[in-house]
């Protein structure tokens, strides 16, 4: 009787580790109808926290130091700054009308925020909390990624259907990458050997070569059963060792993932309602994606490629950025 109690015992704490994670993190997640930000503890995936912000909330990340978590306030003209440990407002950053997404320098000085109702990229020094610079750029700036040795800043414009490569020293544009139709978000692979550009409307990702400036590949999907209008690709997740991608196809409620080297589809995941954005933890066990009409967020656990897990959280979620507590 002991042997099988300490057997059924050991099995139950096997079971339990595994559906545990192995580290917390947080996640704050904007949500832009509710003019919120929830916060989400990973270790019992669980809303902690619902911390009232401006109006319409999308681009959300975590300072380079951890500190701070920046929001994008669309409809406010600005970016509010949340101390990581208090969870409370203590800093605004300029920004010109209309901020949606923004990225920093690898060294956290500069921030870089597209302007979607002024065509404009605004430079913020973050030492100064300044606006230092702006730079002209399409119609309808979003996508904001800078390359891995930090020279070249990409914006991506919707309705140019452009990815502007922007020299970071000379802060001008030098070269446009037409894409296909409404480009949403961009990333670089971590060793610089790519760039991904999802296409909204155009329903693929492109494939830069950041050296020849040309894209090189596209990326298309098919779902039996939807019509390709309803697969949207707009926020893209690639593992550090850029051998697996992860694609939210919007109102296709799925998230695609590619194999990084191939670029080929290999499965998708059901998750809710108007997948946009996802963010991986730090430990790369776990993706957790903001489905914007069901007002969740989906959790997928990354090596078995599958969700696992779905969280409830503020109105209209957009954003998503995790760190380490």
């Amino acid at each position: 009787m002991k042997r099988m109690w300490r057997r059924c015992l050991l099995t139950g704490m096997l079971v339990w580790l595994a559906a545990t994670p192995a580290s917390a993190f947080v996640a704050y997640v904007s949500n832009e109808k509710g003019n919120t930000v929830t916060v989400i503890d990973t270790s019992s995936w669980t809303v902690t926290k619902t911390i009232k912000v401006g109006q319409r909330p999308r681009g959300i990340e975590f300072s380079r130091d951890g500190k701070f978590v920046m929001v994008a306030v669309g409809d406010d003209d600005t970016i509010q700054v949340i101390d990581a440990k208090t969870q409370e407002i203590v800093d605004t950053l300029p920004s010109g009308p209309d901020p949606e997404l923004f990225t920093q320098d690898a060294a956290g000085k500069t921030m870089y925020v597209a302007n979607e109702n002024d065509n404009t990229v605004t430079v913020i020094d973050l030492e100064k909390r300044a606006r230092i610079g702006d730079i002209q750029v399409g119609v309808e700036p979003e996508g904001m990624t800078i390359s891995p040795d930090g020279k070249i800043l990409i914006n991506t414009s919707e309705t140019t259907n452009m990815a502007h490569f922007i020299d970071t020293s000379t802060r001008q544009i030098v070269a446009n990458v037409l894409v296909d139709s409404r480009p949403r978000f961009a990333q670089f692979k971590r060793d610089g050997s790519e760039l991904w550009v999802s296409s909204e409307i155009g329903g693929t990702v492109s494939i830069i070569d950041p050296v020849k400036r040309e894209v090189t590949g596209k990326i298309t999907f098919e779902i039996p059963g939807l019509r390709n209008e309803a697969i949207q690709p707009v926020g893209i997740g690639m593992t550090k060792d850029g051998k697996t991608a992860f694609i939210a196809l919007g109102p296709a409620n799925r998230v695609a993932v590619v194999d990084g080297v191939t670029h080929k589809v290999l499965k998708y995941l059901l998750v809710g309602q108007r997948v946009w954005h996802m963010d991986f933890t730090p430990d790369e066990k776990y993706l957790l994606v903001t489905n914007g009409v069901s007002n969740d967020v989906s959790v997928i656990d990354v090596s078995a490629q599958k969700v696992i897990k779905t969280i409830q959280v503020g109105e209209l979620p957009w954003g998503i950025t995790i760190a380490q507590p």
